[in-house]
C-alpha cells in the first residue's frame, strides 16, 4: 500500500522514476491506484477549499 501511496504522490507532482512506474504496471492494481489517486485529488480540493475560506473569511 505505502509503494501505491508514493507512486500517486510522485503521479501528482510528474517525478516519478521510470523503475517506479514499470513496477506500478506490472505489479499494481488499478482499482488501488483509482481509490488512493480519487482521495487524494478530493483531500487536495477539500484542503484548497478551506485554505481559500480561511484566507477570505
Amino acid at each position: 500500500m505505502i509503494n501505491e501511496v508514493k507512486s500517486v504522490l510522485a503521479a501528482f507532482i510528474g517525478v516519478q522514476k521510470e523503475a517506479n512506474r514499470k513496477r506500478d504496471f506490472e505489479q499494481g492494481h488499478l482499482l488501488d491506484f483509482l481509490v488512493i489517486g480519487l482521495v487524494m485529488a478530493a483531500l487536495l480540493v477539500g484542503g484548497m477549499a478551506l485554505l481559500a475560506t480561511f484566507i477570505a473569511g
